[in-house]
């Protein structure tokens, strides 16, 4: 009997798409870290078209310096950074050949504003505000046969970060804003990851957790900029409450290498962070499921000094064709 839970648990699953982007602390530019490649968590095998619509809001205010928290210091001829929104929207585009092959597209549109003090005399207030196209990724998988007895799978990803995102945008005083904060980082990434996932009964209620581990190295530098390199580590768990409710909670984990180029700021990028995501989705039909996430930070080392956020979170809308 529990076999057949299980078995009618995966199949009526429905999967989002929507790749997970990284998030690092910074001048500026921030996303979740969640994982939202449901296909990794999942064992959806049909083939046909998914559309994932995802809304993220997240806000830096506080500065660290390493692991603990500072405030601006008005050093003459330096500047102090005071906050950055980002408000991000994310379209994924995913298709299923069959049970083993599979492709997704991102695109994502950034909404971002940012506040730095210079510390002339007076000092002088500068602000940056855009609206534009990210950098967009396409990702293909292949996911090995399931394993039918344990209901388990695992399979492998890889893909590229296109340097679609302008990386020269400037305020309405002329003055172009630091590289790390720009919508693109004007490279080519190479992604890699890996992945497994399984079902198990909580009680008498069916759930599935994952894990993923994955790599972003860019392949070049571009006008004297190369982002860091990324490490992920991604591991959660998705739980039946009601029949159409299901809870979810993730640990997100990740390492940034510093930002390296005469236009990087080596000293001021890059660190340590582990996130835990409690969330909830609503399958509102078989093909239709809405979903939040809130993510709070467990541990947040930077190098130097640079803005963190103290909670972030995710709304999205996913349907299959």
């Amino acid at each position: 009997m529990k076999r057949k839970i299980l078995l009618a648990w995966a199949v009526t699953f429905p999967i989002s798409l929507s790749a997970a982007l990284p998030a690092h602390a910074s001048c500026g530019a921030a996303f979740c870290t969640l994982n939202t490649h449901w296909e990794t968590q999942g064992v959806w095998t049909e083939p046909g078209l998914r559309v994932d619509l995802r809304y993220e809001y997240l806000k830096q205010d506080q500065l660290l310096a390493g692991r603990h928290k500072t405030q601006p210091e008005g050093v003459p001829d330096t500047h102090d950074e005071i906050q950055t929104y980002n408000r991000n929207l994310f379209m994924g585009l995913d298709y299923s050949f069959d049970q083993h092959w599979g492709g997704s597209l991102q695109l994502p549109w950034i909404n971002r504003q940012h506040v730095h003090i210079h510390n002339d005399t007076p000092p002088e207030t500068e602000t940056w505000k855009f609206d534009e196209m990210g950098d967009a990724r396409v990702i293909g998988r292949y996911q090995f046969s399931p394993d039918a007895d344990n209901h388990a799978a695992w399979g492998v990803t890889a893909g590229l970060k296109l340097p679609t995102g302008e990386f020269d945008k400037t305020n309405a005083e002329g003055v172009p804003a630091e590289r790390s904060l720009q919508p693109g980082s004007g490279t080519t990434d190479l992604l890699f990851g890996v992945y497994s996932n399984s079902l198990m009964l909580i009680g008498d209620r069916p759930a599935r957790k994952f894990f993923q581990a994955n790599v972003q190295y860019p392949a070049n530098a571009r006008n004297d900029f190369r982002p860091g390199n990324i490490y992920g580590l991604d591991a959660g768990v998705t739980y039946q409450m009601l029949s159409a409710w299901y809870g979810m909670l993730q640990l997100n984990g990740q390492i940034k290498d510093r930002d390296r180029g005469s236009a990087a700021e080596p000293a001021e990028s890059g660190g340590s962070f582990v996130w835990l995501s409690p969330g909830l989705s609503y399958a509102a039909t078989h093909r239709v499921r809405a979903y939040g996430f809130v993510q709070l930070p467990l541990y947040q080392r930077v190098n130097g000094v640079q803005l963190t956020a103290s909670w972030a979170a995710s709304l999205g809308i996913t349907t299959n064709f």
